[in-house]
């Protein structure tokens, strides 16, 4: 494994916590594609974590309630051919999930007041412009 995978900030996933177990992928993979188990499940128990404040767990919890099985986060890789990779590629899924997850809240958004100028002259405007398109018809002309 290639190091630390951070969550956000000083958070990282603790190595500890990951439980990996291994299967044979489906899809091509040449002379050894019956006898090695490349495809990579990364399991995260989220409800008895003690790498993560409160606060972001019971975000994430809220936020992945599709995703958990009994508090579990379960991520699957299996896109290359060697399990390593495939290992790498599960546990930054997972650090990115885990991310999103625990990610506070946007800023609810403060409605702008239009200025009142600019509404008048944008009524203006369309009157004279409705003034120019009835002087175009030929009923006048007659």
């Amino acid at each position: 494994m290639s190091g630390p995978y951070v969550i956000r900030g000083s958070v990282v996933l603790p190595e500890a916590e990951l439980v990996w177990r291994f299967s044979r992928s489906s899809g091509p993979g040449g002379q050894h594609v019956n006898t090695s188990d490349s495809q990579v499940e990364l399991r995260f128990d989220l409800v008895k974590t003690q790498a993560l404040p409160e606060v972001w767990k019971a975000r994430a919890q809220e936020r992945l309630a599709g995703r958990l099985v009994d508090g579990v986060l379960s991520v699957r890789a299996s896109e290359h051919r060697s399990q390593w990779r495939n290992r790498e590629t599960a546990a930054v899924r997972l650090a990115a999930l885990l991310a999103e997850a625990t990610a506070p809240p946007p800023k609810p958004r403060r409605k702008s007041r239009i200025p009142r100028g600019i509404n008048e002259r944008r009524l203006r405007e369309k009157k004279q412009r409705g003034d120019t398109k009835r002087g175009r018809s030929g009923r006048d002309w007659g």
